[in-house]
């Protein structure tokens, strides 16, 4: 079974999307239609903006967005998808390419979510921090010892999880982790703790946003990153979409669990090839590639 799988918040680099934008006119009427919806020039940013403006928030979540979504739509009859997933930001473009949610309306909700994350950012100091080396269930009893909030939010692969919190409980477990033999635990250059309790203002201000939004079937089932397993009732895809930011992206079990339904090819559909790196290290008998417009 075909798998396509959508990259989060980091893909993002120079230049982004403006191949996309000279090769195709469709993919251009989409970016033309972005940058209205959005109320500037988004692409002007992906296309000639420096490294430092795509890392605003406001700006990386929609540019990766729309990245991946609008080389969806380029591929035309090439994307046929039979299971999908996306990291933590890439399951709103998995869910407008599977047919839940609308361009229009994924494009309202990741702009919605990056502002409301970056709000959540300013409330309280906070960070992630990415642990190498250890066991997952020792990250996960190290944190629930530390004092303050701090926990595990993003298990990206088999010795790779990333903890996200308060910052001096942050750096407090990376010391304790670094004790326990982690080859490495370094804060991460991020402006929050996403996928952790310190994203509860941003949830309940996406939570409103996210139930005023229509839901369809979708084509294919998600692999949801709070479930890790196939989803297809549209009110629970909203529901797992609602706890998704405080809750952590369970990516490695996600791709677990897309290999043993039947995923033998899993292509990437966005900037980078992150998500392709971590499929080698999850399982490396399985075919993984990136999506081109020669595809």
């Amino acid at each position: 079974m075909k798998a396509y799988i959508f990259p989060g918040q980091g893909a993002q680099f120079t230049g982004m999307g403006l191949d996309l934008y000279e090769k195709s006119p469709l993919a251009q009427k989409y970016f033309e239609k972005a940058n209205d919806i959005l109320g500037f020039s988004i692409t002007d940013i992906m296309f000639e903006g420096t490294a430092e403006q795509l890392k605003e928030t406001k700006v990386t979540q929609p540019a990766i967005f729309l990245h991946s979504v609008i080389l969806a739509k380029v591929l035309g009859d090439d994307f046929k998808p039979e299971m999908v997933a996306g990291h933590s930001l890439g399951e709103l473009s998995a869910l407008v390419a599977n047919g839940v949610l609308t361009f229009e309306d994924g494009l309202k909700l990741v702009s919605k979510r990056a502002l409301a994350m970056q709000k959540a950012c300013e409330i309280a100091p906070s960070t992630m921090a990415a642990v190498l080396g250890l066991e997952d269930v020792i990250v996960e009893d190290t944190c629930s010892e530390i004092e303050g909030v701090v926990v595990a939010a993003n298990y990206n692969c088999p010795g790779q999880l990333v903890i996200s919190g308060e910052i001096t409980a942050v750096e407090k477990a990376c010391k304790v982790l670094s004790e326990k033999g982690a080859r490495r635990a370094l804060l991460l250059p991020v402006g929050g703790a996403f996928h952790s309790p310190m994203m509860e203002p941003a949830r309940d201000e996406l939570a409103a946003a996210i139930e005023a939004t229509t839901f369809s079937n979708p084509t294919c089932p998600v692999y949801q990153n709070v479930s890790a397993c196939a989803v297809t009732d549209p009110s629970e895809i909203k529901n797992n979409l609602m706890i998704q930011l405080t809750a952590p992206v369970r990516w490695t079990q996600s791709i677990q669990a897309m290999i043993a339904d039947g995923g033998t090819e899993f292509i990437e559909v966005g900037p980078g090839k992150v998500l392709q790196g971590l499929m080698r290290k999850i399982d490396r008998s399985v075919a993984a590639s990136g999506a081109s417009l020669t595809e």
